[in-house]
């Protein structure tokens, strides 16, 4: 068959392809070798002297490099896969490098903490390169302990569902077996760490104090001490207080502390225990700690934990204090098993924070319609007798007298609503540095003589949107009570600065999300504020100042317009050395020139011609607001409601140039009637009055088109300056 010519070309033909193809597999086989080559070279480079163990490997899981902290600890000369090299650390590793392969060709990179025998191990892999991945495993350093196997007191690790991952031998040797759940050692109650729970083992139920600690990616690891129950089992010992990771003190009856262990000594910054009392380090039950104590010891009422303010001076930190009765030598004692809970009376205080601040805005925004009706009947019926009276007329002086107090009535309230940011604001876009500099004469004039004032800018520095008014005044009540502090005088120093976070910046109980701010500090070298008070100095009418010298509603109504612009204000100080006090707005990008002032000149016409709707329920109010306006030769149509209103638009033939309109009234609310007098008459502008924020009545008023808000209280002049503004 050979023979035929075709045939030889064919086998000829096969062989050469055959040939060619085991010589193409030899080449890229060792071009693969040649590249593994090389990329074992390039790791080695990279991860020859870290110090945790770091393996680079194929996807098929063949190894192809491992740094010398892994062979050491994990790669042998026999071991050729990652799997293998990790059989002996993990019981089934094949699924878990899987899981984290696939997670990490799709993310770029997956990590998990894994409970073993000898503890938590870190493992983190990296896609580097197609078909290539960097292992690191790294032992926690917060594994159960340094010798968990050997350690004499019962531990397990339980994850969730009270699932038990992992129990050393001593806790297998008290319960008797390994368990699944934590039910099944505890069955029916509720577990609670500090607490002594009734634990089922071979040999019965056991009382144990439970001490709980937690560890990572959501586990737990409790420590079990038999024996902490009963007045007539003693201890046996107290070596387990510096084995345990969790704060643990031992107190004698009157309070004093017997022993206390590193965690303990750590969370209440005290060096050692000599003569030292539980009363001297915790604060803030309520109650007499020693009548605390004697309770617990002697049984009486029911035994719970109480969260304690520790006493340290360089941070705050509140502890959650469990006490259990124990016996030495036939004396009792207890055992106090602490946990930080700062955290969670952070978020108890900012909660605290905000009802205040809720109901202190109920209370002012209830107050505040009523009340500045008052002032506006009185303010405006004052300026009517003003026109009436000249300077030399002997009434005059009562009459500014009658007009200065009722606007200090009116700052009174304003103030309570700043604080609950309630008032009612008009943002602008501002140059702090032009602010400052129109500032500085009035605040040269408020520091005196004693004191000096000067000022630092930020020649670059960012525009920033507020109300400028409200801004000048938290400025003014920051120098005043600078000025305050330093009775003996000295200098008190504004400085202003751009900032850029690049990471959230954490502040007392407040997150500054990254960004570009505007810093202002106002600081002074006066007496300081000591640690408790620094606190509490933005709380309403708290004030360290002596009866009559203030309200101690400054810095909380600075607070309220602060926050209320989006901004922060922190207070940092060190007792005698002074304080500074430093606000933070959001940088703004708009120039200043491109937004509208806020104060708009006086309309220089005597007498104008139009037809003004005023609708108002409260009858002093509306008479004044109708004399001033027909003073300037408008026409004046009265009504005291909504329905009022409806009523006199029913004459079509009617020309209204203006409604003036309260927003709070009986029946029909002022927005309301409004739209229905625009659908037949849409032309019309609108003067909204409230003695409540702008934004009680939400977006309500930038839906109605022409519209301008006027705040209670107003002057004679304010009224009628915005009603001919809107006429044109």
């Amino acid at each position: 068959m050979l023979d035929d010519p075709r045939a030889r070309l064919m086998v000829a033909f096969s062989a050469g392809i055959l040939l060619f193809a085991a010589a193409w597999l030899v080449i890229f086989r060792r071009n693969i070798a040649a590249r593994d080559k090389e990329t074992a070279a390039q790791a080695g480079e990279l991860m020859q002297d870290d110090p945790l163990p770091m393996i680079l490997a194929a996807a098929d899981g063949h190894i192809l490099y491992a740094n010398p902290a892994a062979r050491k600890a994990f790669v042998t000369p026999a071991v050729k896969t990652l799997a293998a090299a990790l059989r002996e650390t993990l019981a089934n590793p094949g699924p878990v490098l899987f899981r984290m392969e696939s997670r990490a060709g799709v993310k770029g990179a997956a990590t998990e903490h894994i409970v073993t025998r000898a503890g938590h191990v870190h493992l983190t892999v990296h896609r580097a390169g197609e078909g290539q991945f960097l292992w690191r495993i790294e032992p926690s350093s917060t594994r159960p302990n340094r010798d968990t196997d050997s350690h004499a007191l019962p531990m397990l690790i339980v994850g969730r569902n009270d699932a038990v991952l992992y129990m050393n031998p001593a806790a297998r040797q008290l319960v008797g077996a390994r368990v699944r759940s934590l039910d099944r050692i505890c069955p029916g109650h509720r577990f609670q760490s500090g607490e002594v729970h009734s634990l089922q083992t071979p040999d019965g139920s056991v009382d144990c104090l439970l001490v709980e600690r937690q560890g990572i990616a959501g586990r737990r690891e409790i420590y079990l001490l038999p024996g902490l129950s009963g007045l007539e089992r003693p201890v046996d010992g107290w070596a387990f207080f510096d084995e345990l990771p969790v704060p643990l003190l031992k107190l004698r009856r009157d309070g004093a502390i017997a022993l206390l262990n590193l965690p303990a000594r750590t969370l209440l910054g005290v060096e050692g225990r000599a003569d030292i009392r539980l009363g001297d380090v915790l604060e803030g039950l309520g109650r007499s700690i020693s009548d605390w104590l004697d309770d617990a010891a002697a049984g009486r009422g029911t035994v719970h934990s109480e969260f304690l303010r520790v006493r340290r001076d360089d941070r705050e930190v509140f502890v959650q204090v469990t006490l259990n009765r124990a016996t030495e030598d036939g004396e009792v004692v207890l055992i106090a098993v602490m946990s930080d809970a700062t955290e969670l009376k952070s978020l108890e205080a900012q909660f605290v924070q905000s009802q205040k601040m809720q109901a202190i805005g109920q209370l002012a925004g209830g107050v505040a319609h009523d009340f500045n009706n008052l002032l506006t009947a009185i303010t405006g019926h004052c300026d009517l007798l003003l026109l009436r009276h000249d300077r030399n007329a002997p009434d005059h002086a009562d009459l500014m007298q009658i007009n200065q107090n009722a606007n200090r009535a009116a700052a009174l309230v304003s103030q309570l609503l700043a604080y609950s940011r309630k008032q009612t604001l008009l943002p602008q876009v501002i140059d702090l540095r032009d602010s400052l500099s129109d500032l500085t004469h009035l605040l040269n004039r408020l520091v005196g003589e004693k004191v000096s004032l000067t000022l630092s800018h930020d020649p670059t520095l960012h525009a920033i949107r507020a109300d400028k008014r409200q801004l000048e005044q938290v400025l003014m009540n920051l120098v005043v009570n600078a000025r305050d502090a330093m009775s003996k005088g000295g200098e008190i120093r504004i400085v202003t600065e751009n900032l850029t976070l690049t990471e959230p910046m954490r502040r007392d109980r407040a997150v500054v999300a990254p960004g570009r701010y505007v810093s202002v500090k106002v600081i002074d070298e006066g007496e300081g504020i000591t640690p408790d008070k620094l606190q509490k100095v933005f709380e309403p009418f708290f004030t360290t100042k002596r009866t009559g010298e203030g309200t101690g509603l400054g810095l909380s109504t600075a607070y309220g317009i602060i926050k209320q612009t989006g901004g922060f204000i922190f207070a940092d100080s060190v007792s005698g050395e002074g304080a500074t006090f430093q606000l933070l707005f959001p940088a703004y990008a708009r120039s200043p020139d491109l937004d509208a002032p806020s104060d708009v000149e006086p309309d220089g016409r005597e007498h104008v011609s139009g037809v003004i709707l005023l609708v108002e329920d409260e009858a002093p109010v509306r008479a004044f607001a109708s004399r001033a306006l027909q003073m300037r030769g408008l026409t004046v149509l009265e009504a005291e409601s909504g329905e009022d209103a409806l009523e006199i638009l029913e004459d079509r033939d009617l020309d209204v140039d203006v409604f003036v309109t309260d927003v709070v009234m009986p029946g029909i609310d002022g927005p309301t009637w409004v739209m229905r007098g625009l659908e037949n008459r849409p032309a019309i502008k609108v003067v909204f009055m409230s003695g409540h924020a702008e934004e009680t009545f939400g977006d309500v008023h930038d839906k109605i088109p022409n519209s301008i808000f006027l705040p209670k209280p107003f002057s004679l002049n304010a009224l009628t300056e915005t009603v001919l503004r809107q006429i044109g």
